[in-house]
């Protein structure tokens, strides 16, 4: 049986503001990492771009290196067409890590669709967000564990990430952690506390006035989630069995946080929706 030779992916991206229009000026990749057209659906001040994963799934030993600078007074919009599976890991990790830079006055956005760890995935996720001056930053991701729908657990194999937000130079976030499959980390009240999806919004700009946060977890209402605001930056997160509800409850907090932060209204992407 032929082994799979694992991929080493990469994807550069650059926007800039071309008087009031933000343009994709540098799109550089190697590998199954490819990015659609710039789409322009809320106008021309805000770039979306979709990347795409040929492969349609991550193997073990995988490694997938995403980087994306946006230029002062360049806004753009990042996500993908659809969920990223990372599968079993015969023996070896597979890893993604994702370089964010926006300048000042600029806005980036980093919603990817969900993500689900196929049971034996072995897996290493590590963010790092790069903020100058005033630049704001939203980001969301919804983890999934194992493929509940299909009646699949995730037994075996383990999850490590990092996320780190800096601006200028500054440490004003940092996460780290790893689930183990079956491991206390997944039934801790800590941890997943026997959940299967885990959902994270994270935003970094001006504080949200009190309106805003409580917004926010309104949300939330009768869900397992929970909002905090840390100086300029916010955290929410959700405790879930369902990827949809997730997803929903995703939507909801970035329409409440975006416009306060960008003076813009979430507009939902039609990808989102397909």
């Amino acid at each position: 049986m032929r082994v799979h030779e694992p991929w080493q992916a990469s994807l550069s991206l650059g926007f800039e503001n071309d008087g009031g229009v933000t343009r994709l000026v540098e799109r550089r990749h190697a590998g199954p990492l490819r990015v659609q057209k710039p789409l322009y659906p809320e106008g021309t001040v805000l770039c979306h771009a979709i990347l795409v994963h040929p492969p349609g799934g991550v193997v073990g030993g995988d490694e997938l290196r995403i980087e994306a600078r946006v230029g002062a007074g360049a806004s753009a919009f990042l996500t993908t067409p659809g969920a990223a599976k990372w599968y079993k890991a015969n023996g070896r990790v597979s890893s993604q890590r994702v370089q964010l830079h926006a300048g000042t006055g600029s806005s980036l956005e980093w919603m990817p669709q969900e993500t689900i760890f196929f049971d034996a995935a072995a897996v290493d996720l590590d963010t790092r967000i790069d903020l100058s001056g005033d630049a704001v930053y939203i980001g969301g991701e919804i983890l999934c564990f194992g493929r509940t729908a299909s009646g699949e657990s995730f037994n075996a194999g383990r999850i490590a990430q990092r996320t780190a937000i800096r601006r200028n130079g500054r440490l004003i976030w940092f996460e780290q952690g790893a689930i183990d499959a079956g491991g206390g980390a997944m039934r801790s009240a800590l941890g997943l506390h026997g959940n299967t999806v885990c959902a994270t919004f994270i935003a970094a700009g001006r504080p949200l006035p009190a309106d805003g946060i409580a917004a926010l977890r309104e949300c939330g209402a009768g869900m397992n989630a929970g909002v905090s605001q840390l100086r300029a930056v916010v955290v929410a997160r959700l405790l879930c069995d369902s990827s949809e509800s997730a997803r929903r409850w995703m939507t909801r907090a970035w329409q409440v946080t975006r416009p306060a932060l960008t003076g813009r209204e979430a507009v939902v992407p039609r990808i989102w929706n397909t």
